[in-house]
């Protein structure tokens, strides 16, 4: 069965794309610790980031990289923080959140945005790739 990051990629459920190249898709979280919160993923469906080939790790470690400084030139933020839990959805992905407090890297407090919000987000952070 198709994880939700998978319907995501192939369009079946809409996301805010930030970045895409063949290999990658970066969007906005939809339940986000802070404004800016971006998923990272493989298009290619394996379930833990370390059981991806050694190729497509560094590839995703990358592609996050450049998302990473793009959000941070668009999100007011002391920082972007990387994490991977991946226990909620069963498809590799890494979590990049813009940090000024140690609280914005807990999964406790989330930011309610509208569409506008995030598809204004999603945009300016594109922007700076």
């Amino acid at each position: 069965m198709a994880s939700i990051f998978t319907k995501i990629i192939t369009g079946e459920i809409p996301s805010y794309k930030v970045a895409e190249t063949e290999d990658y898709l970066a969007f906005l979280d939809i339940n986000p610790n802070a404004k800016g919160h971006t998923l990272c993923i493989p298009k290619k469906e394996v379930d833990k980031l370390f059981d991806l080939d050694e190729k497509s790790y560094h590839g995703l470690l990358e592609f996050s990289r450049q998302v990473a400084i793009a959000i941070e030139k668009a999100i007011p933020c002391k920082r972007v923080g990387l994490t991977v839990i991946g226990l909620e959805v069963p498809h590799a992905h890494v979590h990049l959140i813009p940090l000024n407090t140690m609280e914005d890297a807990r999964f406790i407090s989330k930011t309610t945005l509208d569409k506008e919000e995030f598809q204004l987000i999603a945009d300016k952070i594109a922007s700076y790739l």
